[in-house]
């Protein structure tokens, strides 16, 4: 059995458990509590769980590695900072907000600060947020099939969209949620096993390795297949064995690459001697040791101001994950604001196990298969390093085994993230039922099948680090705020979601077409968080503190219920 097939029944497996424990909703879930929160019934460590497996996406389970052996261990803030988003989480919103009891962020947002006109806002940034997150997740599925099984970019992108989106308007969020806890630990011992198993076959990772002073260089005589047309540049004079087109010319045997730029065109061959450095990519950078293990993001990148951008960086994850409506949405499905803060305990240490993991495969990627600086598919670093180290039928098994890891990781965050836009859409501008919730979530999945055949250029941690930003500029200063701010008003909350949204949203947009490559608008427009949160937090202050007649007349009542714990609250007598 070929390595193909192997990684192809791996995925079915991953996709037909995904729809049989999907299935199940459609027999439980019944009532909007049930497609929205799951009858607030999840107990924390089933939660803690499904709040990983949501969690962990195409970003954390490709990205992270992909993002580390490109650019450097200084983006290990990336796994940092998501994971230490939950501890902000736990001390400034997961209990209060579970204890308000809305359903979605745009419910809290109205019954917080009593205006309709947020509430349209807000949902309006879900929209945005929960699309924008899905794009990676969508790119991600394509990446995978087409480089185990060879398929166009496309096929991916339509399997993951049709089978989550039917899967969702079948069992809402609590057909979702078994799901989900289901596919973290998946995802775990698909990340796990092979890099334990590479750690042994590899003999250990050697740090000193790692710190020379020049690029990476191939140990062995290695074969690098190019499966995508690339422009790529040659540090030094190379002869290497060649099987296909090359600078616009059919080769079949040795050919000298000189100095400079040149273009293999996709499924060709190249087979670079022992010793010799290994190129990169237009668009890759070249670095030798000491700039690879810097601490800092981008460190000496196009005059990118490293320390500015890790700083940014840090913002952005630190407090992205506070305003991430598909993670927010979890903490309604639990029974209290008690059993909120010990489902976000857990996921703190579940994520922590998982985010040891992806590091290993950049380092022994960069000592062992540098071909993959050639080609610029690093966020595929994780499906085709078993296979680089391990050549016999174990290497396949590994293989599938990461592939099936990584259809579970989009899977469950698709699914999440239609959740919450869906949710969004029936209830928040629609106010229908499940009926309403199912059309929505065919047309939310349909409007992201789409946008997601646009963005395989961009790398999926860059894309989540951009959504991080748009989030922790909009819903984290609303929640923050609203939460432990008395004086917030409707006309500062708009005033801040508007600006901050706008803002972030705009600077992204500039950086994916290309402006602001290099000096301070790299960091400014493509590390927004830095500037952007700020001013929102301090739109919002100032537009409540022009506007204190605002403020909603029941605010000492909705105070004590986002405040007060569920064990002192008064006992209502059941009406006669």
């Amino acid at each position: 059995m070929s390595g193909g097939s192997i990684a192809l029944i791996a995925v079915i497996v991953v996709t037909l458990i995904t729809m049989v424990v999907g299935a199940l909703g459609i027999r439980i879930a019944r009532t909007p509590d049930d497609f929205l929160v799951a009858a607030r019934a999840v107990p924390p460590l089933r939660n803690a769980a499904a709040i990983s497996g949501e969690y962990l996406s195409a970003a954390s389970f490709l990205g992270v590695a992909g993002l580390l052996l490109k650019d450097g261990l200084g983006m290990l803030w990336y796994p940092v900072g998501y994971a230490a988003g939950y501890l902000m989480l736990l001390l400034l919103v997961a209990a209060p907000l579970r204890r308000f009891g809305a359903y979605t962020i745009p419910d809290f947002a109205e019954g917080r600060l009593g205006a309709p006109r947020l509430r349209q806002v807000a949902t309006i940034f879900v929209l945005v947020i929960g699309w924008f997150y899905l794009l990676p997740q969508l790119k991600g599925a394509g990446l995978t099939l087409q480089v185990l099984l060879g398929t166009p970019y496309w096929v991916g992108v339509a399997v993951l969209a049709v089978v989550v989106t039917s899967n969702i308007a079948a069992g809402g969020m609590k057909g979702v949620t078994f799901v989900q806890a289901v596919q973290y630990w998946i995802k775990l011992m698909a990340i796990a096993t092979p890099a334990i198993v590479l750690i042994v076959v590899a003999g250990g990772l050697h740090r000193a390795d790692l710190a020379k002073p020049a690029p990476p260089v191939f140990d062995t005589a290695t074969t690098v297949k190019v499966q995508a047309t690339v422009d790529f540049v040659v540090a030094e004079p190379v002869t290497v064995q060649a099987h296909g087109d090359v600078d616009h010319e059919l080769v079949e045997g040795p050919l000298t690459l000189t100095t400079g730029a040149h273009r293999v065109a996709s499924g060709a061959e190249l087979v670079f001697p022992a010793g010799s450095a290994a190129p990169h990519a237009q668009g890759v950078r070249a670095q030798d040791g000491s700039s690879w293990v810097s601490p800092l993001v981008n460190a000496g990148h196009k005059g990118g101001h490293p320390l500015a951008a890790t700083y940014s960086l840090i913002v952005a994850t630190f407090l992205g994950t506070l305003g991430l409506p598909h993670i927010l949405v979890r903490f309604y499905t639990n029974r209290n604001g008690r059993a909120a803060r010990r489902t976000t305990v857990i996921v703190l240490g579940l994520l922590g196990v998982f985010y040891l993991f992806p590091a290993v495969f950049a380092v022994l990627a960069r000592l062992r298969d540098p071909g993959l600086y050639l080609t610029g598919q690093t966020d595929s670093v994780v499906l085709v390093l078993p296979h680089a180290l391990i050549t016999s039928v174990w290497g396949e098994i590994l293989g599938a085994l990461v592939a099936a890891g990584a259809f579970a990781a989009f899977l469950s965050t698709s699914s999440g993230l239609l959740v919450s836009v869906a949710g969004a859409m029936a209830h928040d501008l629609l106010r229908g039922g499940v009926r309403t919730f199912r059309r929505c979530a065919l047309l939310a999945g349909a409007i992201g099948l789409v946008a997601g055949l646009q963005v395989q250029r961009f790398d999926l941690n860059l894309l989540v680090g951009w959504c991080f930003a748009i989030a922790a500029s909009t819903f984290c200063p609303l929640l923050v705020l609203g939460i432990w701010w008395r004086s917030l008003t409707w006309v500062g909350a708009i005033a801040g979601l508007l600006l901050g949204g706008v803002s972030s949203s705009v600077a992204i947009i500039m950086t994916m077409v290309g402006v602001g490559n290099s000096g301070w608008p790299s960091v400014l427009l493509g590390q927004p968080a830095i500037w952007t949160v700020p001013l929102a937090f301090v739109a919002m202050i100032i537009g409540s503190r022009l506007t204190p007649a605002q403020m909603p007349a029941d605010l000492e009542s909705k105070l004590l219920q986002l405040h007060l714990p569920e064990a002192l609250r008064p006992v209502v007598p059941a009406a006669d």
